[in-house]
Parts: structure tokens; C-alpha cells; sequence
């Protein structure tokens, strides 16, 4: 089953949306880039990425210490993180896990091994920024980082959850509202978006 967004004529979408995605998030924030280094995780780095996920999310929506510790060790490729130049820790980070498929489904969350590194789409897990680094656009930018990255290696779309308060951010990251997911990830609800990244 495909989302509305995989329905779209995904040319037609890709050549209307070029030159704004060029715009946005095709040329880095120079000020950002020159505070913090983008990349992907490190192995040695998963205690800072669990610490994080506590930090930004509530408890019945965080990825556990061990789930989390998993999903490196399985896919750090599909990890951005931002770090801090001044403490070389780690502020930030973007994750995913690669598939074919093209519904969000809850055990994404939890089980690693559904990662696919030949996918051509990223379910998108998580947008971290610890409090003390919000407010700077550093969000957006790991965001637009990982859909330039992302694009760049052949993936064609990329899928998410958010709670309602967010859905307005990530439109304006060039997400389209699909509606009412069926996830059910922390006894919330939840709007499943996407974006068409590639052909």
C-alpha cells in the first residue's frame, strides 16, 4: 500500500519543487557550518545519541537506551548528527531506517533489523536538538543536510510522524500532511508526511 504522496505524478512533483528544495536546503547555512560539524554518527558516540533522546522527547515517545544503541549499530549511515565545535559533543542529530515500503508502521521504531541499506525510502525517526541549541535554526538545517545527502544517494522519498503542534514546521521543510497515521507510537496521534526527494 502507497501513501498519497507515492500516488502523486512524482515528476511532475520533483521538477515543480527543484528550485525551491535548490534554494532551501541545496546550500548550507555558512554561519551553522562554521559552528558545528554535520556527519554521520559514530559507534562511540551512541551513549550521547540515547542521552539526547530522553532530553527531547517524552517517555512514552523516546526510542529506549537499547533500541537506540541497535539502530547504529545497524544503520549509522542514515544518522546526521550536528557537533558542537567548541565541545566536539554532540547537539543534534537526524535518523532513519532505509526500506521499500511506503507506510510508516510503529515497529520501525522498534526493531533495526527492518533497515534495508539498497531502500529507496527513509522512515524518519527522530529530529533531536537538545533545548540549550533550539531557536537557531539548527533543526532545519540538519534537515535539509540529510534530504540533500539522502537525495544525492538515490533515495526517492522520505516518511514521518508528527504530533499536530508540528506539523506546520515541517511543511514549511517541504513535507506534505498525509493525515492521521495509523501509528499509535506512545499512545499518541499522530500525521504521517513526506516528501518526494527523488525520481
Amino acid at each position: 500500500m502507497m501513501t498519497r504522496c507515492a500516488f502523486q505524478n512524482v515528476r511532475e512533483v520533483f521538477i515543480l519543487e527543484k528550485k525551491t528544495r535548490e534554494q532551501e536546503y541545496h546550500i548550507a547555512d555558512k554561519d551553522l557550518t562554521e559552528r558545528f560539524e554535520f556527519r554521520s554518527i559514530h559507534e562511540d558516540e551512541a551513549d550521547q545519541a540515547a542521552a539526547i533522546e530522553q532530553v527531547c522527547f517524552p517517555s512514552n515517545e523516546a526510542c529506549s537506551e537499547k533500541n537506540m544503541k541497535e539502530r547504529i549499530a545497524r544503520a549509522p549511515a542514515l544518522f546526521l548528527v550536528a557537533i558542537d565545535k567548541e565541545t566536539g559533543k554532540i547537539v543534534g542529530f537526524v535518523n532513519g531506517l532505509a526500506t521499500n515500503e511506503y507506510v510508516f508502521r510503529d515497529d520501525f521504531f522498534t526493531n533495526a533489523g527492518k533497515h534495508d541499506p539498497n531502500g529507496k525510502n527513509i522512515m524518519l525517526l527522530g529530529l533531536d536538538v537538545l533545548p540549550a541549541y533550539r531557536k537557531q535554526g539548527l533543526g532545519k538545517e540538519l534537515m535539509y543536510q540529510y534530504l540533500r545527502r539522502e537525495r544525492v544517494n538515490g533515495r526517492r522519498m522520505i516518511i514521518l510522524t508528527c504530533l499536530q503542534s508540528k506539523v506546520k514546521m515541517y511543511k514549511k521543510m517541504g513535507f506534505q500532511d498525509e493525515g492521521i497515521s495509523d501509528s499509535s507510537w506512545g499512545g499518541e496521534k499522530w500525521h504521517e508526511m513526506c516528501q518526494v526527494i527523488g525520481i
